[in-house]
Order: structure tokens, then sequence, then C-alpha cells
């Protein structure tokens, strides 16, 4: 009944608020929540309405879930990190503790998505420490810190605070490359599941094109052609509100000028050339009807990892409900996949 009414960004807007006030009237708040929280999504960066509705689905979230604070079910942290600070949401394990699990999202992320997922690790008894980075929610919503390819860093601070050693990092979405980079440089990891196949931004962006319009802009990056690939990807927004949405909203999170210097920093968000770094054990989750992912990448993933200890592949598929991007359909199938793999790996190394 609402799709028919939205055509854009602004019809999204309207129509996705209405549906969070609606909900919010008949104290529906989990679907208040969740409708403010997507009207913000599509909003344009620059567009104050955006920080307002990220900042009252916040404030509907914690109000809600207020029990697990007050109860110390869940722990909120503040970890320092070059001229910011890094949220942090610590559940611990219920019973004896198998393992420390080191959780974060990706390109879109809040770090609240996750919650529900961190709270069923610490059921299955696991320490979880799930985190905000640079570029992620309110870090660069409230905070105005953007993303950095070297997410080792953020890892890094956060490992810091916490002391921690021999933990497992899950990362999801774009996570599924930065967590696996993280692991290149920080030993301090000892298990990687990369909770989507994602070998490099660029690979992603481009899989999705047509085979022609591909060829091209790998000829303008190749050869450094700024103003052709500028004006292919600016008409190609005029012509496709989704396209000039996810350019701007790149542009914002990755602090580039143009669509040249964005497509260019992208190519920094890869682990294929720090791979042969990676000697943990690696679990990567693919999705069969992803619709942003080509599963079929993780090809390249594969003959990249050189030097793992173990290299696991699952691809979760329509018929197990798990075949969209970070297999949303059958959530618990998938985190007692990672459950039991994490179980297996620990036991074969003792």
């Amino acid at each position: 009944e609402v799709s028919r009414k939205i055509n854009g960004s602004e019809s999204w807007k309207r129509e996705l608020i209405a549906l969070g006030d609606k909900a919010l009237a008949e104290k529906r708040i989990e679907n208040a929540i969740a409708y403010y929280r997507m009207s913000e999504f599509f909003m344009y960066d620059g567009d104050p309405d955006k920080k307002k509705y990220y900042k009252k689905a916040c404030d509907l979230f914690y109000d809600f879930y207020q029990a697990y604070f007050k109860s110390d079910k869940v722990k909120r942290f503040d970890v320092p990190y070059e001229n910011v600070m890094l949220p942090v949401m610590y559940a611990p394990a219920k019973g004896k503790c198998k393992d420390r699990i080191i959780l974060h999202g990706g390109n879109d992320s809040y770090f609240e998505e996750l919650f529900i997922p961190m709270l069923y690790f610490a059921s299955k008894g696991f320490d979880v420490y799930l985190f905000e980075g640079p570029g992620q929610g309110g870090v660069v919503r409230l905070q105005n810190k953007h993303f950095t390819h070297e997410w080792e860093k953020p890892v890094a601070a956060v490992l810091d605070y916490f002391n921690l050693s021999g933990v497992t990092i899950i990362g999801a979405s774009l996570g599924g490359m930065l967590a696996p980079r993280a692991a290149a440089f920080e030993k301090r990891i000892e298990r990687v599941i990369a909770w989507s196949v994602f070998p490099s931004f660029i690979d992603i962006l481009l899989s999705s094109l047509p085979a022609g319009r591909r060829r091209m802009l790998q000829l303008c990056l190749r050869l450094k052609l700024k103003g052709l690939l500028n004006a292919a990807l600016k008409k190609a927004a005029k012509k496709d509100e989704l396209t000039r949405w996810g350019l701007s909203h790149g542009m914002y999170a990755y602090e580039a000028e143009t669509p040249y210097e964005y497509a260019k920093k992208m190519e920094r968000y890869q682990m294929l050339d720090i791979a042969h770094n990676i000697t943990q054990d690696i679990l990567i989750a693919g999705a069969s009807c992803d619709h942003f992912i080509d599963y079929t990448l993780v090809g390249k993933e594969i003959a990249a990892l050189k030097n793992v200890r173990s290299l696991t592949f699952r691809l979760f598929t329509e018929a197990e409900s798990a075949s969209n991007h970070c297999n949303c359909g059958n959530t618990r199938l998938v985190l007692d996949y990672f459950v039991q793999w994490i179980e297996r790996t620990k036991a074969d190394r003792t």
C-alpha cells in the first residue's frame, strides 16, 4: 500500500515518517524505531531531518531496551579513537565464556541493528563487544568521523581498551572486507567471520553494471580520466535516483569531492593486496540471491587467502530462506552456524 506512493527520496521520507508516527501513536515502539531509522536511510546527507530522525530512532531504541542497560545485561562504553569516541556495547556471556567476539557492521550500519545478534551470541556463551567505527551510525552523523580503510586501527582501539586477545571478529556486509583487513594487521584476532562476500568495494560496485559500462569505468580509473568518469556518473545519477543517492552518500561517507575521487578511494577498500598476511582461521558467509553482491566473487578471496590456517565458505540459499544480503530471512540459522564454526575451530586447535 505504501510502496505505490514512493517514487524517490522525498516520498520515501514522507511515507516512512508517517508510518513511524502512526506506530508511535499506537505504542508499537519497535515498529516506530524501524520506520524512523529507515526514513533516515534514503534522506540525502545535509538534510536536517536526517540527523533528527537518526536521533529519534536511537532515543526510542535506548528507552525501549533500557532494562538491559539498567540490569547490566548490556553495558555501554565510549572508547577513545583519534579525535572521537567509538561507542561499544558489551554483553557478557551467559554461563561459562566460550570465546570473546568483536562484532561490527558495514557501509550503512548503526550498531543498534546488531543488538539482537549480540544478545543471541551472549546467550550461547560468548562475551560480545559490539562497536561502531568511523563512517558508521553516530560516529559519522554526530561526530563527523568518516570511514577509514585502515580498519585495524579502530579495532586495535577496542582491543586495547578492554585488554582483549585471542578473539573472534565478525564483520557484516562491508564488514566482510573490513574484518579480514583488520586481521591481516592485528594478530590478537584468532578467528575471522566475514558475514558477506566482499573482496573489494570496486568489484562490488562494478559487478552490478552492464559489461560495457563496467569496462568504460575500469578504463577511466586505469587511465585517470577524471572528467570523463565524473561526467558519466553524474549523467547516470540524473537518470536514476537510487544511483544519485548512492553516489551522494558515498561521497559524503568517504569524504570525496567528486565521483572520480570517490571511485579512487573505493580502490583502497579491499582485502586482496593484504590477504597473504591473514594467517588466522576464516569463515566467509555468502548469499545466493544477494541483491548487491555476486557471491561468485568469493573466488577472488579464496585465491588470495594463501596463508590462512583454515578457510571455510558457506553459501546460504533460497531453500534456507537465507539467500538475501547478510542472509536476512533466517538469521538464527546463520548465527547458529557461526557459533558451531567457532566451537569447532577452537576445538581443532586444542
